[in-house]
């Protein structure tokens, strides 16, 4: 017997994502409600009790709304908005966090998918809190730029659509100058830091892919540990997984530059380690696809795990 499934919000970037990728899975049964019932809470609420596992792709007030009208004990969701990412009761959807994260996610009733920015940042910083390398209290700054795509439909159209009433052509731009940026306190929580982060991002004209980058003076560091030393670590953290990788020295040495664009359609997340050991400075650098490992791979990676199937299943690495 197949999987039932309920993407809710399947109209949506990563609802429209997550469809794809599961559309040719032979193993799932998608269900969805007919248009002119979608706003019906009787018919949601007779749909989100009736499946095995529901993907919430909605604004945050209507996910908090959908699970509260969920009321079957035995339905899984996994909430791929921000409404659940640091709540009680929930489990963070990021499998190679920790070496037993993932199977905490398989054991989870509640996932909460992890913001796109968040899972690049998470991955290079948590890492080295763990190992002692950076201190739990350090200033962190991290920087980083998405794709368009991030900002969901009514950004994408403002840059794909010639009929857009506010069209947008900006090739870069930063955001967030308010440091309130959503996606701190996940950050903050499960990198394992005790001071917040100040969290710079930015969009660049190009559709999907994303780099995270955490620089770091050594010298600044109680340790002072050299960039070979920042690099094992994170090398350990992420030794074995399937679509978390860090690259060796010498490929990050070797490099003149690094786009955003380069893991596209997948849900892989590749970390690099930048470093200069005269200078005592390193930047840190993860690149993944905002609407793969992002996003919607990542969904489908923690629906995998909780429905007890191999976590590649349909997925692309690297």
């Amino acid at each position: 017997m197949t999987a039932r499934i309920f993407i809710d919000g399947e109209a949506g970037t990563t609802g429209l994502q997550i469809k794809d990728r599961l559309a040719s899975r032979e193993d799932l049964t998608l269900v969805s409600i007919a248009p002119e019932r979608r706003k019906d809470p009787a018919a949601r609420a007779e749909l989100l009790n009736s499946v095995d596992l529901v993907m919430l792709c909605l604004p945050d007030d209507a996910a908090r709304e959908a699970v509260a009208l969920i009321t079957n004990p035995a339905v899984r969701v996994i909430d791929a908005s921000t409404a659940h990412r640091t709540a009680a009761g929930w489990e963070y959807g990021f499998p190679e966090m920790d070496r037993g994260q993932a199977a905490r996610i398989a054991a989870a009733l509640r996932v909460a998918n992890p913001g796109c920015y968040p899972t690049g940042a998470i991955a290079l910083i948590r890492p080295l809190v763990a190992a002692g390398i950076l201190p739990a209290d350090f200033p962190v700054t991290i920087s980083a730029v998405s794709g368009y795509s991030g900002g969901g439909k009514a950004l994408i159209q403002r840059y794909e659509d010639p009929a857009s009433a506010e069209p947008l052509a900006l090739p870069f731009w930063i955001y967030g100058l308010g440091l309130e940026h959503k996606h701190v306190p996940e950050i903050q929580r499960f990198g394992l830091l005790e001071t917040r982060p100040l969290f710079l991002p930015a969009v660049g004209r190009f559709a999907q892919g994303m780099l995270v980058q955490l620089p770091l003076q050594l010298r600044a560091l109680p340790g002072k540990p050299s960039v070979h030393d920042v690099h094992a670590a994170l090398a350990a953290a992420y030794a074995g997984q399937t679509f978390v990788s860090v690259e060796p020295l010498a490929d990050g040495a070797a490099l003149e530059r690094l786009g955003p664009e380069g893991l596209n359609d997948t849900n892989a997340l590749k970390l690099y380690c930048f470093g200069n050991e005269q200078h005592h400075q390193v930047v840190l650098c993860a690149l993944l696809d905002n609407l793969g490992k992002g996003a919607s791979g990542a969904a489908v990676q923690n629906m995998n795990l909780m429905l007890g199937l191999p976590p590649e299943t349909g997925l692309r690495g690297a």
